[in-house]
């Protein structure tokens, strides 16, 4: 693969990650079935996916709390947080290893996102759930791999 194409496979996966809802679970199927190697699609997925962390947990209970006062957005608004304190409970009981596995389970309504959101809604500290939300992305990460490569395979 010429080095430009392999940059532009590389940037849409990379940018596909950060893409709530669909995240690593949707980037790395893309940048395999753009022909980049699973481990180059693999790790442009993590380190995109985890772009936006940091973002969600300095503003997002500032953004929250402004719009949550519009007409338009405040019910959206309420029915995240009630679903991120649901989505916490987990990450309650079991603290880090809580978050690591909310953010490592590649379904829906998990991942780097809902990690963070829930993060920053129940007050983690920044030095302690970026690691942990990057450990969950890495295993996901590895997990999306390999069933990614298992399904190449069967067809």
């Amino acid at each position: 693969m010429p080095v430009e194409t392999m940059f532009h496979e590389l940037l849409l996966t990379f940018l596909t990650a950060m893409v709530p809802v669909v995240e690593l679970r949707g980037a790395i199927p893309v940048g395999v079935a753009a022909g980049l190697p699973p481990a180059a699609a693999c790790i442009a997925a993590i380190l995109g996916n985890m772009v936006p962390v940091p973002f969600i947990l300095l503003l997002v209970r500032r953004a929250f709390a402004w719009l949550r006062d519009t007409k338009l957005l405040g019910p959206k608004i309420v029915w995240l947080e009630r679903r991120a304190h649901l989505k916490g409970r987990l990450v309650r009981r079991y603290r880090l290893l809580g978050l690591v596995i909310l953010v490592a389970i590649p379904l829906p309504g998990t991942g780097a996102w809902t990690g963070a959101l829930v993060a920053a809604l129940l007050d983690i500290r920044m030095r302690h759930a970026v690691p942990a939300i990057f450990l969950g992305v890495a295993i996901a990460g590895a997990i999306i791999t390999v069933l990614t490569m298992g399904l190449v395979h069967l067809f």
